[in-house]
């Protein structure tokens, strides 16, 4: 029972330490971090460093960071204050709260630590940068330092400024009067040293800021102008360095101004082989995430900032230098966007939008030539579908007429020769041989007319309007429906297939009228019109929906489009319920191109009508 109540217990404290330890690892861990710059944050350097070190943490969710920000140059720590000063106002200051780690960045605060290391804040870690060792004195650190120096050579610069302009033979160097200043003096003059350039060197140093501007102004030919610092003059009038003094040097002087840091860009210099307080601040600021994940300082080596060639290109333009003398790896700001940068983002969608539309066409094009190979095809099954329908019609009508009518005229002949051998007493069996005699003449007149509706040898052999006239004649006479037929100007030599297509379509507008209509009479005029064959075929009967017809067209009236199409011509219906209907037709004129071959064509069916003629004699 006891230990059943112990695991009783032991689960729910297990569940409320893991959903506080899940709880814990949401919330951001808080961090403090105190940042001592050499000069204010007005100071480009200094504000570049902080701002990427507070961009990577305002960045990490990890972290609720804190920063708190003191300048060495603060009215708060004067020339005159003594280290000892400098460190009892800071520890006043920070001295009761948790600093998680401290920013140095610059000689001075590098120094400053490094001397009170073992008094200042001895548990906090320290990462460092902004500062060559030589800047900084080369100290001596402990253990809880870390960092990166930056490096420096001032001859890259000075051999870069010869690549552009291989003429010049001068340098004039121009520094301020403050420590840093003459720091950075003594630094340039020792890269100068180990790395010496074939050039004359001036100094314009320990000057007020009027008589320097004075001295640039008329600076002789071929020179470039070496710039250090320039914090203070030698009035001590003080200088934001690269924001204040640099651009009135690089105005007043009439020679290129070349420099030795990343944040003199854009004020005034042409460039150089430039220390990176950008990359500094990035290095801190990774060194610095380090120590919050838990590193211990002297476990994370110190590492060597590079310097890198950076130069303005309104600079170059400024001055007439190519940039295509830069020394390989360059990096080049400012530059005016070639025409393909600026049009770019309206030409590549401009492209895009074409490439776009190019396909659309294309597929279009495509499909339209799929539709109009469709219908080239149904035109050609069309035409072969009617083209046989008529080949049949033609080989019926000649085995019809050729066959059976002879057959017929055979026995018609073969029974009257029987009954004139029948004697006269025999008069009944006269009588049926009569009728027999006489219905198998009117089968053999049945099958001709028959044979003449499926295949007009009349208009073959005598053209259109004698073969439309003949068969509005037999209609009158077999279906009792009264036709009028007229013609105007219609020549004998229209084309076989023009014939034969408005031949068909008056015997099935005419069949239409018999079986529709109810009319007792209809109307078919031929007339040439415009150099066009014009066929009318119209009744008053009933006429019908045009709605309706559309809806559901039958066999004969999709024959007669069909036929007109084929033939190149227009095909119209015109009807009301009550008041009859009308075809029109119209279709281009196109007489015989070959008679030769014409006769050649109907002379079998001339033939078969001779041939049925001297039968039925």
């Amino acid at each position: 029972m006891v230990c059943g109540r112990s695991s009783g217990l032991l689960a729910p404290c297990v569940f409320v330490l893991l959903v506080a330890s899940i709880a814990q690892a949401q919330i951001p861990a808080h961090k403090v971090v105190l940042i001592i710059n050499e000069v204010g944050l007005a100071h480009p350097a200094s504000a570049l460093v902080t701002e990427q070190v507070m961009s990577r943490f305002a960045a990490d969710p990890r972290y609720q960071t804190e920063f708190y920000v003191e300048s060495l140059d603060s009215p708060l720590f004067s020339q005159e204050t003594s280290q000892e000063d400098i460190e009892t106002g800071l520890l006043r200051d920070y001295g009761n709260r948790k600093i998680d780690v401290i920013i140095a960045m610059g000689p001075a605060p590098i120094r400053f630590l490094s001397h009170f290391s073992e008094t200042f804040l001895p548990d906090v870690p320290i990462v460092f940068c902004g500062s060559t060792q030589v800047q900084a004195g080369n100290p001596k650190l402990t253990s809880r330092f870390t960092g990166s120096w930056m490096t420096f050579d001032a001859a890259k610069t000075l051999e870069a400024a010869r690549q552009l302009s291989p003429e010049i033979r001068n340098v004039v160097v121009v520094s301020g009067s403050s420590q840093f200043d003459k720091a950075t003096l003594r630094l340039t003059k020792s890269s100068l040293d180990a790395h010496p350039v074939p050039l004359e060197f001036t100094y314009l140093t320990d000057l007020d800021i009027s008589s320097l501007l004075e001295r640039l102004r008329n600076l002789p030919k071929r020179t470039v102008v070496l710039y250090t610092s320039f914090f203070r003059d030698a009035t001590g009038s003080p200088f934001v360095n690269a924001t204040t003094a640099l651009p009135l040097v690089s105005e007043a002087a009439n020679a290129p101004v070349f420099g030795i840091s990343d944040t003199y860009l854009g004020h005034g210099i042409v460039g150089g082989y430039v220390v990176s307080f950008a990359e500094q601040g990035k290095i801190a600021a990774s060194l610095v995430s380090e120590i919050f994940e838990g590193k211990n300082p002297a476990d994370i080596p110190i590492v060597k900032g590079p310097s890198i060639y950076m130069f303005d290109a309104r600079q170059l333009k400024r001055w007439n230098l190519s940039a295509r003398r830069l020394p390989a790896g360059s990096i080049v700001l400012n530059r005016e966007p070639t025409l393909w940068e600026r049009a770019k983002w309206i030409f590549v969608p401009g492209l895009a939008i074409i490439l776009g539309l190019t396909t659309v066409a294309v597929y279009l094009l495509h499909k339209q030539k799929q539709l109009k190979d469709a219908r080239n095809e149904q035109l050609r099954l069309s035409g072969m579908l009617i083209n046989a329908q008529e080949q049949e019609r033609g080989r019926l009508a000649a085995e019809i007429h050729d066959d059976f009518s002879q057959r017929l005229a055979v026995l018609s002949l073969g029974l009257e020769t029987a009954a004139e051998g029948i004697p006269e007493s025999m008069q009944e069996t006269n009588r049926q041989m009569d009728e027999l005699m006489e219905s198998a003449s009117e089968l053999g007149a049945d099958l001709h007319t028959l044979s003449h509706r499926l295949h007009s040898s009349t208009l073959e052999s005598l053209g259109l309007v004698a073969g439309v006239g003949a068969f509005c004649r037999e209609f009158t006479v077999q279906q009792g429906t009264q036709v009028e037929f007229s013609q105007r100007e219609v020549p004998r030599s229209v084309s076989s297939d023009v014939a034969l297509c408005l031949f068909r379509i008056v015997q099935e507008a005419l069949r239409n009228v018999k079986k529709h209509s109810g009319a007792p009479t209809a109307q078919v005029s031929l007339e040439t019109l415009d150099g066009a064959l014009h066929l009318s075929i119209s009744d008053d009967g009933r006429g019908f929906s045009m709605n309706e017809c559309s809806n559901g067209q039958g066999l004969g009236l999709w024959s007669m489009r069909e036929r007109v199409r084929l033939v190149g011509g227009r095909f119209d219906i015109v009807s009301e319920k009550l008041k009859g209907t009308r075809v029109e037709v119209s279709v281009p004129l196109k007489e015989k191109s070959d008679a030769s071959g014409s006769e050649a064509a109907v002379e079998p069916l001339r033939a078969s009508a001779v041939a049925s003629g001297e039968s039925a004699g």
